[in-house]
């Protein structure tokens, strides 16, 4: 057998640490208890709604306002439903259409022979937040041998077919190795098309699902992926249009997957990416892109790639959990490089779900009763950087920060000894903002020797907190300097300083990447000393830059860019 591994030989220019804030979260809907709630979803039909899942079999319905203290029931169908443990209405998708057919979908599973069932309901004519409960149309069912293993998630891909997710038929280790028999269901991500069904079926086969030619009718045509253990929530990223899959692992190792068509992911014979039972195992298999060991959690709960507006700092990464554990990570992976994953927070509950609004805001769906959403845990300022730059015998002190809360602003602190400081100058801040603020201060009220500076950061209400210290050397330059230009990027100015040892003719031009001579910023005679000079570049276009600083046998040069 093969398991298949991507390997990627990195040349490293560039090391760039990412430092999460920790999150919190929040109850969203305070006044609103749910019963084994195990789905979150919303319609797609600009109502803002949200539609809870409860094992039991029925559908509440509730506005996306925190002081909502109501739900109406919009499905009931216990009299269908058995649930308890792993088994219950478990599912709930949205056409894309809903808002002009009122189709909706569910997986549930039913006694009497235990199986699961696909179903197609139809929202009332005469009532929005009701579904008409006579309207079922079941698509599909399969038996299940045991009561656990049943997956239960469905959603719409990008494609517009419905994707199922369907468990391996639960017991332990896959004792009739379902996952990888492709003449049943289980154990595998399903695709169907439930717009333009197939006669005797009630929905079609996509004309690009992996065995759909085959001409062994015993081959599950509707198999889009399989080797899966027991997917618990899997998602589309609307950006990318990846299938995020978290799958759940025997005895040792939990999964998340990038699911594509025609993939074989690998259970039973591997967990994650160890081996498990091997017996009969001649495939191609997938590996997970991330996985953990039961040291950290025992049972995944797939989420969502988070696209929202409210937490900046998690866009583009996949959010999951550990229902037992309560961990949730954040899950950085770009599709090439191997993927990094940071906990970013502990959950208050059970995580059985997740789920997201019409403006791809993410929630948490707990056993617990609730429903919560992400707030992070706010530091006042997030300082990203304080440097402090000779400038012509005077000090220039940048800084910026990446957020801020309630921020009066700075007062700028000097010193000569590095233990006693005085006040010299008072910045405002910006509020509270999520956006990169940038700040600047020139001191021309000192001489030569060492100087240090601290930021001394002030709330409105008037608390405050002491940031970085930086320390400059005024003395007399010891050798040529040519520094590097701030900022850069740049946009349409930006600033070089130079450090001059002994007198002599200097000379700073700038050079595109071909070689020509664009500018000429300096050409004069020096004394000893530190200068600067400013780059105005408004007539220039976005690029590569290159300047030069030569005197007598000395030269340097630096790269810069432009962005226009």
């Amino acid at each position: 057998m093969i398991k298949k591994t991507n390997y990627v030989i990195l040349l490293l220019i560039l090391i760039q640490y990412t430092n999460y804030a920790q999150y919190n979260f929040e109850v969203a809907f305070p006044n609103l208890t749910f019963s084994s709630a195990l789905d979150l979803q919303n319609a797609g039909d600009g109502s803002d709604r949200l539609f809870a899942v409860e094992r039991s079999g029925v559908i509440k319905v509730f506005p996306n306002q925190s002081t909502v203290n109501t739900t109406k029931t919009f499905l009931n169908i216990t009299d269908r439903v058995t649930s308890g443990g792993e088994t219950g209405l478990l599912g709930l998708a949205f056409h894309p259409n809903y808002e002009t057919n009122g189709y909706f979908y569910v997986n549930y599973t039913a006694p009497s022979p235990l199986r699961t069932i696909i179903s197609r309901f139809s929202v009332s004519s005469t009532n929005p937040d009701s579904a008409d409960k006579n309207s079922e149309l079941i698509l599909l069912t399969y038996d299940q041998p045991y009561s656990n293993h049943n997956g239960g998630c469905v959603a719409f891909g990008p494609d517009g077919n419905l994707y199922i997710a369907a468990g391996d038929g639960g017991s332990g280790g896959d004792p009739q190795n379902n996952a990888q028999n492709i003449t049943n269901l289980l154990g595998k991500i399903i695709r169907i098309d439930v717009d333009n069904p197939q006669v005797p079926l009630n929905y079609g086969i996509p004309a690009d699902n992996p065995f759909v030619d085959s001409t062994n009718v015993n081959i599950r045509k509707e198999i889009y992926a399989w080797g899966l253990r027991n997917t618990w929530r899997f998602s589309f990223d609307p950006v990318t249009g990846w299938l995020w899959a978290g799958d759940v692992g025997q005895g040792d190792w939990e999964e998340v997957d990038i699911i594509q068509n025609g993939k074989n992911y690998g259970w039973r014979c591997y967990e994650g990416n160890h081996p498990y039972n091997l017996s009969g195992c001649n495939g191609v298999y997938e590996n997970p892109i991330w996985e953990y060991s039961h040291s950290l959690g025992f049972s995944i709960s797939g989420g969502y790639v988070y696209r929202g507006e409210n937490v900046p700092e998690l866009y583009g990464k996949y959010i999951c959990g550990d229902y037992v554990s309560a961990r949730v990570w954040a899950i950085d992976y770009d599709g090439i490089n191997p993927a990094t994953s940071t906990q970013i927070t502990t959950a208050p509950g059970s995580i059985t779900s997740f789920g997201v609004d019409e403006n791809n805001e993410l929630y948490l769906v707990s056993f617990n009763g609730k429903i919560y959403r992400f707030t992070p845990t706010i530091v006042p300022v997030e300082l990203i950087s304080f440097n402090a730059t000779i400038v012509e015998g005077k000090v220039r002190l940048d800084w910026y920060t990446a957020t801020e809360t309630n921020n009066s602003g700075f007062t700028i602190q000097r010193s000569t000894d590095g233990a006693t400081y005085e006040n010299i100058f008072f910045i405002g801040g910006n509020g509270t903002s999520t956006t990169r603020n940038v700040y600047s201060y020139l001191d021309e009220s000192v001489s030569s020797g060492f100087y240090y500076y601290r930021l001394k950061q002030v709330d409105f209400d008037g608390s405050f907190e002491y940031l970085n210290v930086v320390a400059v050397d005024l003395g007399t330059p010891k050798e040529f300097v040519l520094e590097q230009n701030y900022p850069n990027p740049f946009n349409p100015r930006t600033v070089i300083n130079y450090q001059v040892p002994v007198e002599g003719l200097i000379s700073i031009k700038v050079y595109d990447v071909l070689g020509n001579e664009i500018k000429t910023l300096v050409d004069e005679q020096k004394s000893p000393g530190i200068y600067s000079v400013e780059l105005d570049a408004t007539q220039l276009t976005s690029g590569i830059y290159f300047y030069k600083l030569s005197s007598g046998t000395f030269n340097s040069t630096r790269k810069m860019i432009l962005l226009q």
